[in-house]
């Protein structure tokens, strides 16, 4: 059993009359030349990805170890401290 799906697609119409010219010349209909049309698209050869590779920027010396767990949360703590206070909050 054959099933065919009804979709709308959105034609230039110079692609259209095109297509229209094409399937009266070889007496099919337009839904069978764009159905042959689209599988051999389909089938044609894929463009190759490159590899994706995510941008840098030089950020300059690190200004603190992110190992170093105490010393990142006291980093970080201040930029909070310094964004909602104004002054870093001393303890």
């Amino acid at each position: 059993m054959v099933f065919h799906m009804k979709t709308t697609l959105v034609i230039p119409d110079p692609v259209f009359r095109d297509l229209k010219r094409r399937a009266a010349e070889r007496n099919e209909t337009m839904s069978a030349l764009a159905t042959e049309y689209l599988r051999q698209g389909l089938r044609g050869p894929r463009k190759p990805r490159g590899r994706f590779t995510f941008p840098t920027f030089p950020a300059g010396r690190p200004l603190v170890d992110i190992n170093d767990r105490d010393a990142l949360y006291e980093v970080l703590d201040g930029e909070r401290d310094r964004r909602l206070y104004g002054t870093r909050k001393r303890d």
